[in-house]
């Protein structure tokens, strides 16, 4: 009966090894802008069952670890609001820089890049069981105005200019 454990055991770790490598998936990116050049983020993931598990075991800290990334790309502070087994809900204070001249407001975002993002998780123990991409299927930038610039499988966003 002991023989039982131990080839299940056995057998999930061949499993383990035999699998091929598999992925987190970056869903969505929603930024909007504010009036005065706060965002507000919101990054949707899917987390695959090793992911999950190092995720609950507080392996890796996904707000952690996008916090980490924006603030290396912003160099600004970001704040962490919300995270969950889906999706990570950050704040950015002066995220864009606004100007008013002559009645009219122009917004600039800066450019965004996940490569450094990446670049931290192959680092991790886990990261030759996995495909590490983090350019989101759809990223979605809103601004003030109303307008909206939209990425499709974008590593690097270059940065906007809206003015109204």
């Amino acid at each position: 009966m002991k023989k039982i454990p131990c080839l299940v055991a056995i057998l999930v770790c061949l499993a383990l090894v035999a699998l091929p490598a598999t992925a987190m998936t970056s869903d969505a990116l929603d930024i909007n802008i504010g009036q005065d050049g706060r965002a507000d983020i919101q990054f949707k993931y899917s987390l695959n069952w090793l992911e999950y598990i190092s995720v609950y075991l507080h392996v890796v800290d996904p707000g952690q670890e996008v916090k980490k990334a924006l603030e290396s790309n912003f160099h600004k502070p970001v704040e962490v609001i919300a995270v969950d087994s889906g999706s990570v809900r950050l704040s950015v204070d002066s995220f864009a820089s606004v100007k008013e001249k002559d009645g009219i407001t122009t917004v600039r975002t800066p450019g965004l890049t996940f490569a450094e993002g990446e670049r931290i998780l192959k680092n991790y123990w886990f990261a030759p069981l996995v495909s590490i991409d983090l350019s989101p299927a759809i990223t979605t930038m809103r601004f003030p105005d109303g307008s909206v610039a939209t990425f499709t499988d974008a590593l690097e966003i270059p940065p906007q200019v809206r003015s109204w």
